[in-house]
């Protein structure tokens, strides 16, 4: 056979072999056709030199409308189908007529949507972390009861730091009884505590230090009435909270016994909330290298510098201005020693309250937490500004 012959169609009248014999009419049998040879090998259209049937090319004849095998043990291969490949890819493939879907139906192979950059989030407003109105409100009262108290009686502000004592202790031992499960004994401790306060200021160190011991004494006694379970843990935080806030509060007693003793505690008061105030504002607005992340994540260096900053401008006007005999250079140690007694303190407050696993020791105050949220700078600071104060000016 030659290459015109490939793809020809057959001769007219011919149907193939019939098990029934030759078609009566049939054209007479040409050459043998192997069939097994046809599948073995691919079809290789051509254009052919002459037309078959030697007539037109629309000619109607029978066998050029045949379809389908010539023989019936040739099996017919489906069209090829290049969507069933498996390097078939329909989104590469050029489409002229859109396949038409279904109302509501997901196509099989959606194209792929252009990279859209996701908007840019709003720009958020730095919170300053707490409700500044109400601090500011409390803060403002707390300072006119001081003040009244400071400057018009002494002794109605050595009532003043007993009850804020009592509050505190309340705090701390309501605290540790409900995360740890330590029951300080909080009677002793409130009484002792009050005491102490008041024997400071009467009795002076001496008076201070026989109330702290008398304390002690009574949580050991009052703690033995309970079961001994937790006996140690118990008495061992109640000895603690002793020294922790009524015994350094006694020590703003101590100031308040000079001659000028009610300045001294203002300027002891005044160079706290400035430190305090300066770490805030400058941590706030410039703060982006932590100090302690694993203490307090908000406190920073930055914060720190604006403290002392602060701290030893205001303790150079008031040792100048304020304080009897007292001098400027002496406010500027004064208001480093401040800025440094007060982070510490504030960072072992932080210290108690992450072991406890709380944000704040109380909520009595709107905007601070509870008082020793307050103390907590205070209270390490007072011995600081009392022992300063005797070494610049004297004790009286």
């Amino acid at each position: 056979m030659n290459d015109s012959s490939w793809g020809a169609p057959p001769q007219a009248g011919y149907w193939g072999p019939s098990d029934q014999g030759p078609v009566q009419g049939a054209a007479p049998a040409g050459p043998t056709y192997d069939a097994p040879e046809a599948q073995q090998t691919r079809p290789m259209p051509t254009v052919p030199d002459e037309p078959a049937y030697g007539g037109h090319q629309d000619d109607d004849r029978g066998a050029a409308r045949l379809s389908g095998p010539l023989f019936r043990d040739e099996t017919q291969q489906p069209p090829y189908d290049a969507r069933q490949s498996s390097a078939y890819d329909p989104r590469t493939q050029p489409s002229d007529t859109p396949q038409a879907q279904p109302y509501g139906a997901v196509p099989q192979n959606p194209e792929p949507m252009p990279d859209v950059p996701p908007p840019a989030p709003a720009p958020q407003k730095k919170s300053a972390g707490r409700d500044l109105g109400a601090a500011i409100g409390v803060g403002v009262g707390l300072g006119a009861i001081i003040i009244a108290s400071l400057f018009v009686v002494k002794a109605v502000f050595v009532g003043v730091i007993a009850v804020a004592v009592v509050v505190g202790l309340w705090e701390l031992t309501s605290r540790l009884q409900e995360r740890k499960g330590i029951k300080a004994p909080l009677v002793p401790l409130a009484v002792g505590g009050a005491a102490m306060v008041v024997a400071g200021y009467v009795r002076g160190p001496e008076g201070a230090w026989v109330a702290m011991a008398l304390t002690a004494l009574a949580v050991l006694v009052w703690r033995m009435t309970e079961p001994p379970e937790g006996y140690l843990k118990d008495v061992t935080a109640g000895v603690f909270a002793a020294f922790y806030v009524p015994f350094l509060a006694t020590f703003v007693a101590l100031m308040l016994t000079a001659d000028d003793g009610a300045w001294r505690v203002m300027t002891f008061l005044l160079l706290t909330v400035v430190s305090d105030t300066g770490a805030y504002a400058v941590g706030w607005r410039f703060g982006t290298h932590k100090l302690a992340p694993r203490i307090s994540p908000g406190k920073t260096r930055e914060g720190l510098f604006g403290a002392v900053s602060f701290a030893m401008v205001a303790g150079a006007l008031c040792m100048q201005f304020l304080i009897d005999d007292g001098s400027w250079w002496q406010g500027l140690v004064l208001g480093l020693a401040v800025a440094a007694s007060a982070t510490l303190g504030d960072l072992g407050e932080s210290m108690i309250k992450r072991d406890l696993g709380i944000k704040d020791m109380g909520t009595l105050l709107p905007g601070h937490g509870g008082i020793m949220d307050r103390l907590d700078s205070l209270l390490p600071t007072a011995p600081v500004v009392w022992l300063l104060m005797v070494l610049f000016v004297g004790s009286g």
